[in-house]
């Protein structure tokens, strides 16, 4: 199974950016898959987070009302809305699936079995 991120790219302060994950060679219909970001010097943070098959979705406070996790079945891929980005918003972002059923979103980086490669955001002021 792999998880491929793209979308990343720079964009001025208050601006939109879509970030894709696609997966292949596995199913994920049952478990759920996340979103991260690390920036320079800092530990990675969880972003924002989809249980496949409930649509349960749950988001860090910084990013409530800006961001949007979704998820396209047909495509088994997962996407990031991200509107009014601020530069604090900069970092490089990972997709991550965790296969296993799931309940609820998972939000610790080891809660995820599969990363995918990273895409960078960069937001400039």
């Amino acid at each position: 199974v792999q998880l491929q991120a793209f979308g990343g790219g720079l964009v001025q302060a208050g601006g939109s950016l879509r970030l894709s994950c696609a997966a292949s060679g596995g199913s994920f219909s049952s478990g759920g898959m996340g979103w991260f970001r690390q920036a320079p010097g800092k530990d990675r943070e969880f972003v924002a987070g989809i249980v496949w098959s409930l649509s349960i979705t749950q988001y860090v406070d910084s990013v409530k009302g800006r961001f949007t996790i979704s998820r396209d079945n047909a495509k088994s891929t997962v996407y990031l809305q991200m509107n009014s980005l601020k530069p604090e918003d900069t970092a490089v972002y990972y997709c991550a699936a965790r296969p296993r059923t799931s309940v609820a979103v998972y939000i610790s980086p080891g809660s995820y079995d599969i990363w995918g490669q990273g895409t960078l955001v960069t937001v400039s002021s």
